[in-house]
């Protein structure tokens, strides 16, 4: 009987995981995947910079935050509604002029059907600095959507608004910064 070598022994292990994936692969899905809503995060409120009242100096910075990402799944929920699950990805910059370790930064999701804001709602991530840590990746609560679709609507109808909640200081500062 020949002794096994360490590259038949690799061969063996990667039929075995091939056909193991397979085994996987039996049943065939009832149905495809949805559609889902186009997400959207809107440029002018991407960013969050905040300040203490009455400075806009880099000493006076409180908080800064950038959305980062908005993952996203939809799956089929009950016959005639595609529900929608995501949430939001931020990195928070505690500043020179926060008092504190947490932060709390509102951002906020809207639904529309064409011009027609369907929902919006109003949300907020919160998170505590450690010691030592200035910037933290953070992430919102998972969000669920039920969105009624039909044979000639899909999901991809309605598209989805992320940004943060800003005032009126707060964005003319996002539009002269421009991008980042």
């Amino acid at each position: 009987m020949p002794v096994p070598t360490t590259a038949s022994i690799a061969a063996a292990a990667a039929l075995l995981i091939t056909v193991g994936s397979l085994a996987g692969c039996s049943e065939a899905p009832s149905q495809f995947a949805p559609a889902c809503p186009q997400l959207s995060l809107l440029r002018d409120a991407a960013d969050l910079t905040r300040f203490r009242p009455g400075g806009r100096d880099l000493t006076d910075m409180v908080t800064d935050a950038r959305i980062t990402a908005i993952p996203a799944s939809c799956t089929y929920a009950d016959r005639g509604t595609v529900r929608a699950k995501l949430g939001v990805t931020m990195q928070i910059t505690r500043g020179p002029a926060a008092e504190g370790r947490s932060a709390s930064v509102p951002y906020f999701l809207a639904v529309t059907e064409g011009e027609r804001v369907l929902d919006e709602q109003d949300y907020a991530v919160n998170t505590i600095f450690p010691t030592n840590v200035d910037t933290v990746t953070a992430n919102g609560q998972e969000i669920t959507l039920n969105l009624p679709v039909t044979p000639d609507k899909s999901a991809a109808a309605y598209k989805i608004y992320v940004g943060f909640r800003l005032d009126a200081e707060d964005l003319d500062y996002n539009r002269r910064r421009g991008p980042r």
